[in-house]
């Protein structure tokens, strides 16, 4: 979803506005604008022979499945589980970036997880009753994630000339 709203930051774009006031006022991008991008991308696949995707950063909440259910046919949610120091290691909220004070962004952090811990489940909750959700613990580094995640998926990854990995069942 970020390089969808990245590529609609330009003056040209008829939501260029709505998202850059959202974007320097710190705020989520609106809903209707999102699924709007992501109805428009997703035809344009279908369009281009495209038969799958891949979504990453949405849905965020329970609402937000129930609307792309919608718009789109999900097959299977793989939820990536790690620590709350994890995410914090990894810049979940950063102190250097915001207006809180180094004292402060441990508490903001705490409760920015708490928030997105309580959307969650409820998200897991969702597909787990649809029986869609693959629950995948992350626990090494990126190369080490990525073979955990292929034997997960049973996929292997194909050797190809480009730099972008390509999945085969």
């Amino acid at each position: 979803m970020g390089t969808l709203l990245r590529q609609e930051l330009n003056l040209n774009s008829s939501v260029y506005k709505q998202i850059a006031i959202a974007v320097n006022e710190g705020k989520l991008v609106p809903e209707d604008v999102i699924f709007g991008l992501l109805s428009k991308r997703l035809e344009e696949g279908y369009n281009r022979g495209e038969n799958g995707f891949i979504l990453d950063g949405i849905p965020r909440t329970r609402m937000q499945a129930e609307i792309l259910d919608q718009i789109a046919d999900i097959d299977l949610v793989v939820n990536f589980k790690c620590g709350e120091g994890n995410l914090v290691k990894r810049n979940f909220i950063s102190a250097e970036n915001s207006s809180y004070s180094v004292a402060d962004a441990g508490s903001v952090s705490n409760e920015k997880f708490r928030i997105y811990a309580q959307e969650g489940k409820a998200l897991e909750g969702y597909y787990k009753k649809q029986q869609k959700l693959l629950d995948f613990q992350v626990a090494g580094g990126s190369g080490e994630t990525w073979q955990g995640l292929l034997a997960a998926l049973h996929l292997k990854h194909l050797s190809a000339a480009s730099s972008s990995p390509k999945l085969a069942a």
